[in-house]
Formats: C-alpha cells, structure tokens, sequence
C-alpha cells in the first residue's frame, strides 16, 4: 500500500501557493473553498484564531486537479497545488516572511471594498523578494451593490494595475471571487463565487518549479506535535534534497539527530519526498514542545551563525533611514532576531572589476577593500530592475552609485540556517498603525560566521575603510624643496606618527611630511620635485609681508598697516588624505 502512495506522490507536482494579504480580507475562507485536503496544520485551529475569526499561524491545505497543457509531456500525471495560508496581522510579520520563503506563486488577497491595505502592501513587498509570480484575488464581492458591483470590480481592477505597474508583477493576472458570501456566519451550504475561474488561472500560471533530489536535506518545519504510540511528527516544507524512511536527519538548533519512522504527504504514506514536497515526518523520543518552528537537516551540514555577510539592498518603501551600526530584527528562514548592522559598498577598484558586475549568487570575497557607509543608500536609478524593490516611490533622496552594497549582520543571539538563504531586515518595533512599510532591507546570506570569536579572527581582515581627510596652509617655504605648514594638527597631536604620509598642495606640488617643526603643531614638508616658480614667489611675498606687519605691530616700521592688503592673494592649502580600516586595532594610516 505504502508502495503504491510513494509511486502516485512521483507522479504528482507539488506547486505551493502562498496566500498572503491584509488581515481579515478573507484569505483563510478563500483556502477553504478551493482545498479539498486538510493538513494538520490547515485553517489556523489555533483556539484564539477561532474566537477572533483571523489567522495567527500558517495553514496548509491542498486540492489535485488534472495536469495542464503546458507541463504535459513532463514526469507528472496530475498538480497538487498545496496552499500556506499566511496570517495577515501586522504583528505577525515574522511568520509571513516565513511561509514566503517557501511559495512558487502567490495569491495577493484584496477585500475589494477597502483595496490596498498597509499589510497588502508588506505582502507585495515580501512576495516581490521571495517568488516570481502572482495573481491578485479581489475577494467579497458579494458586499459590493448589484446595480454598482461590474463597475466597482473594474474600476478595482484598474486601481490594482496602476499600483502593480512598476513591480515585477506588472499585468498580473486580477480576478473577483466571493470565497464566503454572506460572511463567518453564513450557512457552509452557501456556494462560493468565481473560484472555478480562479482554479483555471492558476492552472495557467503554474509552471515547472526547480525540484532537485540532489544535495543535502533541508527541510523547513512549521508545525511540531505528538502521536501516542506513534512519535513526533514535524511538518513543512522540502527545501533541498530529499529524505527517506530510516534517514537520519538533525534538528540543528538543539543539536540533536533523529531517524525517520514514517512520512505522509497530505495523509498519504510515502516512502520518500523530495524538494518542493509538502510532508510530515515522524521521529521518535523527541518532545514537540522543543520545536515550535525551524531547521532540520542531514547531520552536519547547516551551521550556527554568530554573524554575516550579506549582499543588500533596500526597499525604497521603507521611509526611515537605514543606518549602519542601527538594530534591525532580521529574518532568516524561520527565524527572527535582533541584530546589529553595518553597512558597506564595494571601492571604486572593487566596482570598477568586471567579475563583481552584480555580485548576487557569488562568494563575498575577503581579499577586496570596501567603504564604510553610514547608511544603506537607495539602489541607482539608472538600469534599475522592474522591481518593487527598486521602485522609486518614496525613496530616500541618497542613492547608491553602484548596485554592490553588503551588511555585515551581528546577532543578539546564534542562528541557524542555511548558507545563501534569503535575509530581510526589518523595524518590527514600528507603530502596527502607523501606516508605514516596516520592511527595510532584503538580500542574500554571502558569509555565514560560524566562530564565535569572530571579533579576533574574521574583522581584523574585513577591509572596511573609511576615508580621512584633513587641510592646514602653508605659513611660509624655507627653500625650494621645503616648507613650514599648520593647521593640519593640533598642538598635542603626535606628529611623528604622520611622518612618510604624502600630502598635496592646493598650488598643484606633491610633498611628504617629513617631521615636527617646533611645539605649537606646525611640520616640515618636502616637495621633492621641488616648488613651482609662481609658488615660491607667492610664499616669499608672504614671509616678506608677514615680516613688515610684524615689525608694524612692535613700532619698527612708521606708519605701517596691520591689515592685509585687499588685492593679497589667497593662502596656499595643504591637503592630506588616507584611509583607515575600520577593525584596525593598530589604527594604521593608508594611503595608494
């Protein structure tokens, strides 16, 4: 029997629909009237849930309908749209980044007589990040007039494309549907509206995701209960690899190894499953109440992270400022936690090198040099992606010049997942009713820090520089090759440590700082090249100037003036620059 299951679950596509959007805009309703099959996880039967009518955790449902056209001839018979029905609370944020990470499309719920909402917005955001397709449901429009109800459903429509335009769901599909007329209330025997056409379109949209039994497990658990006489039983999704019945896997977070008992997919026993598939899978001597939510893997292959490197940008929607050295809650897989962030671009050598055109999908590469930012900077304008992402509205007024920005992230506590994972940083702590994108930054996991003692061992060679620079003036030249300078230093600064550092001067002439020149700050420059003709008169005109008002302020010379003719010319500046690695503990001074 378990045979014939495992040989029906190979035929059969597993294509997981997330259904995201405002809370209360009846996305559970909608799951409910297409699904024909209930997971343990299905319709949120959180007991709060019920009582206020709205979802507090993913659900999992699942209907099979016949294989389209357009994936006929593939290895499969017949589609499993399995659908996560994604809370819409504002405060539940977490949980619908979550359930992104793991859709191959996404159902945008809309309540057709409010439209966008703050979190229908989120969403669109999220699912932007996170999946490649969508269609946008307007749901409840059996509320709408009947004499008004065409019109009010096209205008939406219209309303919907003008918002979608600049995103990468520009045309998307938009459909009406009433998943629950009359409301929570009504009698179940009440026959939902536009759902057969809603099936029809996803049955067009569903395309051949990328499913590859190869590689190690990762499988990403959302729910975790007993069965007396039977084990533990974890469900979620497949997210790479594949598992088998007396596999030993890991669950990382409490470093512990489990074999697997049995399997079902949907109540159906199988033997194995793979990338994509929705499945439960039973351990034994293991207590649910250790993993609400998380990672289990094939032993050994998913790190603890105590830091990270991540290529980033950020999300123009997002109106605050991204700061470096700011706390965001960031979100990897299922887990959210508070971390430090400091961001970085790549230098102008790094930019300008043709192997770090884009950058997203490489290795971060500790031999280069970076700059220091003090803020994440909205992504260039110019060769900008169709991307919500990368849509202007309301974007910082600062933007990068390059498309290679990184985050080094600090985690208030260890985190488990997997290398390259998807990394959305956030300010969860906004006001819930402020009306304003909480989504701050999305990019890719580059560097996974699995040392505690990274602050000896990794920062010390991260080439994160910023760039110094200070100006003095020339007071006088004591020959052709040499001048006296100030104001570069104070009269306490230790001179000797800037000794060998080139400067430049404002009348084009390159020197070095050769040493100290008395106590109260000034130095010796050498211009070995030596000084340009119109340079050293200027200078002269001035030691000769600055001799007489001398001479004028102790009386020597009659009827002198103290001030300073109105035709003299300006002084000559000094200007000296070089950079610093931001993790150098000896504070050494650089200069190309």
């Amino acid at each position: 029997m378990a045979s014939d299951s495992t040989a029906a679950a190979k035929n059969l596509l597993n294509f997981n629909i997330g259904v995201l959007g405002h809370v209360d805009s009846g996305k559970t309703s909608l799951a409910k009237a297409l699904s024909t099959i209930a997971s343990t996880a299905a319709f949120d039967k959180n007991p709060q849930s019920k009582e206020r009518g709205i979802t507090l955790d993913l659900g999992f449902s699942s209907f099979i309908v016949d294989l389209p056209e357009h994936l006929k001839g593939t290895s499969y018979e017949r589609l499993q749209f399995t659908l996560v029905d994604c809370p819409g609370h504002a405060s539940l944020i977490r949980t619908i980044i979550g359930g992104a990470q793991i859709i191959d499309l996404m159902m945008l719920v809309i309540d057709v007589t409010k439209g966008m909402q703050t979190q229908s917005a989120e969403c669109l955001v999220i699912g932007e990040i996170a999946c490649k397709k969508m269609v946008v449901v307007l749901n409840k429009v059996d509320l709408l007039p009947a004499a008004k109800k065409a019109a009010t459903i096209e205008k939406m429509k219209k309303r919907m494309l003008k918002t979608l335009e600049n995103t990468r769901f520009a045309n998307c599909p938009i459909l009406a549907v009433a998943a629950k007329p009359g409301g929570p209330e009504a009698a179940e025997s009440m026959q939902a509206e536009g759902v057969a056409d809603l099936i029809d379109e996803l049955k067009k949209q569903s395309y051949l995701p990328e499913r590859d039994p190869t590689g190690p497990f990762l499988f990403s658990v959302d729910h975790c209960f007993s069965i007396r006489g039977q084990g533990t039983v974890m469900t979620g999704t497949i997210l790479s690899g594949k598992v088998a019945i007396n596999d030993t896997v890991e669950i990382p977070a409490l470093k512990m190894n489990r074999k697997v008992k049995s399997m079902q997919m949907f109540r159906q026993p199988v033997t194995q499953a793979i990338q994509g598939d929705r499945v439960g899978v039973c351990v034994t001597q293991f207590d649910p109440k250790q993993l609400e939510r998380g990672l289990v893997c094939t032993p050994g292959t998913l790190p603890t992270l105590f830091a990270g490197i991540a290529l980033v940008k950020k999300i123009p929607y997002f109106k605050g400022t991204c700061a470096t050295k700011a706390k965001f809650h960031v979100t990897m897989g299922h887990d959210t936690v508070m971390a430090k962030v400091l961001f970085f671009g790549a230098s102008s050598e790094t930019s300008s090198s043709p192997n770090n055109a884009d950058g997203e999908g490489s290795k971060f590469n500790l031999d280069q040099e970076y700059t220091y930012q003090d803020e994440l900077m909205s992504p260039p304008i110019a060769g900008k992606e169709n991307t919500a992402s990368n849509n202007q509205s309301g974007a910082s007024s600062t933007q990068a010049t390059t498309n290679q920005q990184w985050a080094l992230i600090e985690f208030e506590k260890p985190v488990t997942c997997q290398r390259n994972c998807l990394v959305i940083g956030s300010k969860l702590d906004t006001d819930i009713h402020s009306n304003t994108c909480r989504l701050a930054f999305h990019g890719e996991l580059l560097h996974a820090v699995t040392d505690k003692t990274y602050n000896e061992t990794l920062l010390p060679n991260l080439k994160i520089f910023k760039t110094k620079s200070r100006e003095g003036v020339v007071e006088r030249a004591t020959d052709n090759y040499s001048v006296i300078g100030r104001s570069l230093f104070k009269k306490e600064t230790n001179i000797q440590t800037f000794v060998g550092l080139k400067v430049r001067l404002s009348s084009g002439e390159e020197g070095v700082i050769e040493g100290g020149f008395g106590q109260s700050g000034k130095f010796k420059i050498r211009i070995s090249s030596g000084l340009k003709e119109e340079t050293f008169k200027q200078l002269s005109e001035k030691g000769k100037k600055g001799k007489k008002a001398a001479a004028s302020a102790s009386g020597e010379v009659e009827g002198a003036s103290t001030d300073a003719p109105s035709g003299s010319r300006q002084s000559i500046k000094i200007f000296l620059d070089f950079k610093r690695y931001i993790f150098d503990t000896k504070k050494q001074m650089i200069q190309t």
